[in-house]
């Protein structure tokens, strides 16, 4: 059992959680974020609940970052040229056929990362099969170092037609790069993405160049700072698909990072399902910009293949988290119409809320929350006094274009219409599916999610509501609770039969190999598809215990739950997937919830969403919930707030976590 810290960087706060196994003491920590230089707010939370002393002695620092999505959001990184294959210089731009918005007429796509004077082409050829049928040209590789070097090109990203199936002329040409002095960083594309589709795995190793050139520095920053305050640990990063990089695969492989952030709420959410034996969970995090969502089912995170950011496909583990700009600290506005809206643009960190009192003016979910008395008044985590007074000011001006009759209206609205987004995308994770979410309980954290837990109930039709320890910094407790893992994919093309097994084996042997990870639990599946068709289902198999009807019956199993009826045709293999996971603490429960020490209590003003009034209602400590209490209540802790609405019951499970129990249908 070690020491552990894990930090999460959102939109609006940073969120810190240390667990000391040993001893047991837990510390919490909530202060804003800093965007501009996002270390300063990791270590503003490390200063205000880290001591030296224990600093000292922790094992593990387990960080999740947006620094890669923000370049990517940003368009700020790395000046990245590209080397392909003669006759794939524009395939970043010719993309696929289709269209993100297949009704915008004037849709189009972003712009490439790289511009087109910095894509540059080699001759050679080598055939899906591995074999060479033209030798690569060194002097088409000089001519591009020359040109790079005229350009100020930053890192360089190389993609070779199948260099998945013979890495050789894409090693040939790193090496002749910097034989004629290129300097830079360089991604090889079957480094990235061991996988075929030459748009995909192209965009994927540009996305690896461009980021690469801010992921490395912040990590390297960060570490430094960390040990200057006497940290002697490891520091990890969290990947997009699950699990932790050390620092040294996190600056090799910043891709595999773009999405670390909402994945750790999810694994903890996944976790808390498994122990708790909910058959089927809803991950509902509402932050301070965003609200993400993921369905858990049997205790398993969504984990697809290939993801996309702002419309760049990456092919990299993704643990299958949907965002829409529902949280805290989302904007409320009149349109043209005079409809009201929320979202998605957020007020941030920076000058965020009104009620913050930091120089926001524009009325945000917070602002009506507290107005509501959702929120209770005073200080909160992280140093911040709230305003009523503020958030009613900001508020006010949207009766007038809207119509709306008065402050307590436009506030019910905001946070009703906050709580349809939510819900829908919610429904994007389970109807769209085939998952009825009725039959899940939501699992509500992040600073908002408790506060939200019953009216996302209402709008789902769900029966319980989850809410774990230390909710307002539970994706932080995710980080807590991390593996490292690595994983390694090849594109395998061939017929699922009985020779394809042992072949399966020997690809999967040689990927392992390649992670290298001592007393690692390994994990290999299999994309699969019927022959003829062009996209696979992923589906795991047991090496040395399963058969191919074994194999097929799963996957047969898997396909009429995705589509609803099966198909005769006989079996392809696209793709062998092999995973790697290294425990770093097998005995890790949940994190309790450190005492709220002297907070509100006694009684509020709040109002009502079931009983559409304001109504009288107590304030309780976490701590001090006895048994069980019907709403209207609020629950208070250090970093959150659980809104309990009429018709809801409240008790606290052996587990720690609050459980939320609908006690009418009215």
């Amino acid at each position: 059992m070690t020491t552990v810290i894990g930090v999460d960087v959102g939109g609006t706060f940073t969120d810190l959680v240390l667990h000391d196994a040993a001893t047991g003491e837990i510390r919490v920590a909530k202060r804003p974020t800093t965007p501009s230089a996002p270390e300063r707010g990791v270590l503003a939370a490390v200063d205000a609940a880290v001591p030296a002393d224990l600093l000292a002695r922790c094992r593990h620092f387990v960080h999740g970052t947006t620094v890669g999505l923000n370049a990517l959001l940003e368009r700020r990184g790395a000046t990245v040229g590209l080397i392909t294959t003669a006759g794939f210089r524009d395939v970043l731009e010719i993309r696929r056929g289709d269209r993100d918005d297949p009704y915008d007429l004037f849709w189009t796509p972003p712009p490439p990362l790289v511009p087109r004077r910095l894509r540059l082409e080699v001759t050679e050829r080598v055939a899906a099969d591995g074999s060479v049928v033209r030798d690569l040209e060194p002097e088409d590789v000089r001519r591009a170092a020359r040109v790079f070097a005229a350009e100020g090109v930053d890192a360089v990203a190389i993609v070779l037609l199948n260099s998945y199936a013979n890495p050789e002329h894409e090693k040939r040409v790193a090496d002749l790069l910097t034989a004629a002095g290129f300097a830079g960083s360089v991604s090889l594309s079957h480094e990235v993405s061991g996988e075929y589709r030459e748009y995909e795995r192209t965009c994927t190793t540009v996305v690896d160049a461009f980021v690469r050139h801010r992921m490395g520095p912040y990590l390297h920053n960060l570490d430094r700072e960390l040990r200057a305050r006497g940290f002697a640990g490891d520091l990890l990063v969290t990947r997009s698909g699950g699990g932790a990089l050390t620092l040294a695969e996190a600056a090799a492989r910043p891709f595999e990072t773009i999405l670390s952030g909402p994945v750790a709420g999810a694994a903890a959410t996944a976790r808390l399902a498994a122990s708790l034996g909910l058959g089927t969970a809803i991950a509902a995090d509402v932050g301070g910009t965003s609200f993400d969502t993921a369905l858990i089912e049997d205790g398993r995170l969504p984990l697809l293949y290939q993801g996309e950011v702002v419309g760049l496909p990456l092919q990299s583990p993704w643990v299958d988290v949907r965002s829409v700009g529902a949280g805290g600290g989302s904007v409320a506005y009149a349109d043209a119409g005079g409809l009201l809206r929320v979202g998605p643009r957020s007020a941030g960190a920076d000058p965020g809320p009104a009620c913050y009192q930091r120089g926001g003016t524009e009325p945000t979910v917070t602002d009506a929350a507290l107005h509501l008395g959702m929120i209770p008044r005073g200080r909160i985590s992280g140093g911040i006094e709230l305003s009523a007074e503020e958030a009613a000011r900001a508020l006010a001006p949207l009766a007038g274009p809207t119509g709306i009759d008065g402050v307590d209206a436009v506030a019910v609205g905001v946070v009703r219409i906050a709580a349809a987004h939510m819900a829908q995308a919610v429904r994007g994770v389970t109807v769209e599916r085939g998952v009825d979410p009725r039959g899940a309980a939501v699992v509500a954290f992040g600073g908002a999610g408790p506060v939200f837990g019953c009216l996302l109930a209402d709008e789902l039709d769900v029966d319980t509501v989850v809410v774990p320890p230390n909710a307002g910094n539970f994706s932080a407790v995710g980080l807590v609770q991390t593996d490292i893992v690595r994983s390694a994919a090849r594109t395998m093309v061939r017929p699922l039969d009985d020779a394809a097994l042992p072949a399966v084996e020997r690809v999967a042997r040689e990927l392992f190999e390649r992670l290298a990870q001592a007393g690692a639990e390994r994990e290999v599946d299999l994309d699969l598809r019927h022959r003829g068709q062009e996209h696979t289902l992923t589906i795991p198999v047991r090496l040395g215990e399963d058969d191919v009807a074994a194999v097929s019956a799963r996957f047969s199993e898997a396909y009429h739950r995705a589509f609803g009826h099966t198909l005769p045709d006989p079996l392809e293999i696209v793709t062998v997937r092999a995973t790697s996971r290294v425990v770093l603490d097998d005995d890790r429960p949940l994190v309790p919830a450190p005492p709220s020490g002297e907070g509100a209590r006694g009684t509020t003003r709040l109002w009502s969403f079931r009983r559409g009034a304001w109504t009288e209602a107590p304030v309780v400590r976490r701590e001090d919930l006895d048994g069980v209490a019907e709403g209207p209540l609020l629950v208070v802790e250090p970093t959150a707030t659980t809104y309990v609405d009429a018709g809801f019951a409240v008790e606290t499970h052996g587990s720690g976590c609050l459980m939320i129990r609908r006690k009418d249908r009215s």
